[in-house]
């Protein structure tokens, strides 16, 4: 039993190795430009090993993603026990980090990959649902909101999507700081209006500015 225990977790940091070498290679150079060989070549196994762990090119991309964007769940559902307005702007801080260190990963995932890339298209639409479940749960303590609240967040996340995209290419204008007030910003008029609209929704009261 021990001997097999230490197999699967020897199998589990190979792949997490090659994940983690697909990642820079799939950030330097475009999906069609690299065949199985290259991959090999760069991460210095046989070919074989690569199929072995992930069938095709096409696994091996959307592992590499899927790998990406759990990282990006799983910051924007923690620190759940920060206060509403505090846990928000940690969630779009977090967001803006993650998308800076994993730019492939995150331009693949919202645009929709290689073409119009299904697979890619519905991991998307799970981390979308991820996130707005996280926002939801910090604004009105439920995961559970009427459709027009739902379709508000979604609206004001397409958004934090393309501003996001757009950032990446300007970073030197424009600070994270300040992309990350201006989401903030946009988030609380989000959610002031969904309580206008949706009684049960009501906004989550802003923090009382600090005195001199």
């Amino acid at each position: 039993m021990s001997q097999q225990r230490g197999a699967t977790r020897r199998s589990r940091e190979r792949r997490a190795e090659l994940i983690a070498i697909g990642r820079k290679l799939f950030a330097d150079t475009s999906y069609d430009a690299l065949s199985m060989d290259d991959i090999a070549a760069h991460a210095g196994v046989a070919k074989g090993l690569i199929y072995y762990y992930f069938t095709s090119k096409r696994g091996y991309y959307l592992a590499i993603v899927e790998d990406s964007v759990a990282g990006l769940v799983a910051r924007a559902a923690a620190d759940t026990d920060l206060p509403a307005h505090e846990r928000a702007r940690r969630t779009v801080d977090g967001y803006l980090r993650y998308a800076r260190a994993h730019q492939a990963a995150y331009r693949t995932v919202v645009t929709g990959g290689v073409g119009f890339d299904t697979q890619v298209q519905e991991i998307r639409a799970a981390v979308r649902e991820e996130l707005i479940t996280t926002i939801a749960e910090g604004a009105y303590g439920q995961v559970a909101v009427p459709p027009l609240a739902r379709l508000a967040l979604l609206g004001w996340l397409s958004g934090v999507e393309h501003i996001t995209l757009d950032w990446l290419g300007r970073q030197e204008e424009l600070p994270r700081e300040t992309v990350c007030d201006l989401l903030v910003r946009m988030l609380r008029g989000t959610l002031t209006a969904v309580g206008d609209l949706v009684p049960q929704c009501p906004a989550p009261a802003t923090p009382a500015p600090s005195g001199p």
